[in-house]
């Protein structure tokens, strides 16, 4: 479709930008939909060329060398991993925030079944998205009068699937060269494929082509020190989500016990404190590094932990999926697209029989829950 047609037909559908890879700003109704397409409109308003950068003086010089290594990372994208040759990240937004979006999500007190709310497109997801982070607040604290627990997380990127020219973001286009490519390759991954409703198959799916991706990425660049600090980094990054998923195992087990609510409410404080002592052992064993420490400045909370998985529950499925494959890209794709046309339960079996671990009705996670503290 012609930019204008396409960018036209996306104006009519932009409520999806409050749940597409995590976006909006009035709390609910029509305003909410209104401030998701003019909170999207404004960073494609602001957007810059990189080409237009690189050529003004005026850019200062980290900024450059940042967005000369994204626009080679863009490029390596279509041309190594068949993924869409498009605008997206070769403009350059400054969101003058340190997050581009927040999320909030909400469980009940007692429990890790994460509200949900639907949307044109995106479907049903488990999270809701705000541009302005005073109204996802306000949100959150709504949702604590109805006697839910809920949390506020910051998001620093987001995908429209293509209907617009996604730009990098000051948000993080400052994160180390692998972590910049891991993202890049992530989010065009949704322009491959995008199941409505299914976040879980979406993330993991994404995760998979970004994994794959990196490693390739390394292997052109053959940098040791660049691969050296990816592979620190990967391992915290494994460190951390398995702490997170014992624990969350844990708290289902807390929940699932036939007690009463006190008792319920005493096994779940004990939880968390054993979670936060068992992640000071894990700093102390990584030497002190602190980047996962935002994850506990609003909790641990219920809505946190159960938001782990949906970048991770499918993954083995579709690593084997492109081993069979034969490491082919293009061919795993349109594996992965045959099998996104199944419906779900048929999806679910299949990558339970590939190794993946399809959440029971699937109370998905969104982008931006997920540890490596980045989104979709």
């Amino acid at each position: 479709m012609h930019r204008a047609g396409r960018a036209a037909a996306a104006g009519a559908v932009l409520a999806m930008a409050a749940a597409l890879g995590g976006c909006a700003a009035a709390t609910d109704g029509p305003g909410y939909y209104w401030q998701s397409m003019v909170g999207h409109l404004e960073l494609i308003h602001r957007r810059r060329p990189v080409t237009e950068m690189l050529a003004d003086a005026s850019t200062e010089p980290a900024l450059r060398a940042r967005l000369e290594r994204a626009l080679e990372i863009r490029a390596f994208a279509s041309r190594e991993l068949g993924l869409p040759a498009n605008g997206s990240y070769t403009g350059y937004t400054d969101v003058q925030r340190p997050f581009v979006l927040w999320n909030v999500f909400a469980t009940p007190e007692l429990s890790l079944a994460l509200e949900r709310w639907c949307f044109p497109v995106a479907g049903c997801v488990a999270y809701r998205g705000y541009y302005d982070r005073d109204i996802a607040e306000r949100f959150a604290a709504s949702l604590r009068e109805r006697g839910l627990e809920a949390h506020v997380g910051g998001v620093p990127a987001y995908s429209t699937l293509g209907w617009f020219d996604d730009p990098l973001l000051s948000t993080f286009i400052q994160y180390p060269e692998a972590e910049l490519a891991r993202l890049v390759f992530h989010e065009l991954a949704h322009q491959v494929l995008y199941v409505s409703g299914d976040t879980t198959f979406n993330e993991s799916f994404a995760t998979a082509v970004e994994e794959a991706g990196v490693e390739r990425w390394l292997a052109h660049r053959a940098d040791a020190a660049l691969e050296r600090a990816y592979r620190e980094q990967s391992a915290r990054r494994h460190d951390f989500v398995a702490l997170l998923r014992r624990y969350k195992d844990t708290l289902a087990a807390v929940y699932a016990r036939e007690v009463d609510d006190a008792t319920k409410r005493d096994g779940k404080r004990r939880t968390f404190e054993a979670l936060r002592a068992d992640y000071a052992a894990l700093k102390a064993r990584w030497g002190g590094y602190a980047g996962y420490d935002r994850f506990f400045a609003q909790g641990p909370t219920n809505p946190q932990l159960a938001a782990v998985g949906a970048y991770n529950d499918l993954l083995p499925a579709f690593r084997a999926m492109l081993a069979q494959a034969g490491g082919d890209l293009p061919t795993f794709y349109a594996a992965v697209r045959e099998l996104s046309a199944l419906p779900k339960a048929r999806r679910d079996e299949r990558l339970r029989a590939l190794g993946g671990r399809p959440a029971a009705g699937d109370p998905t996670a969104a982008p931006g829950a997920a540890p490596s503290g980045r989104a979709s």
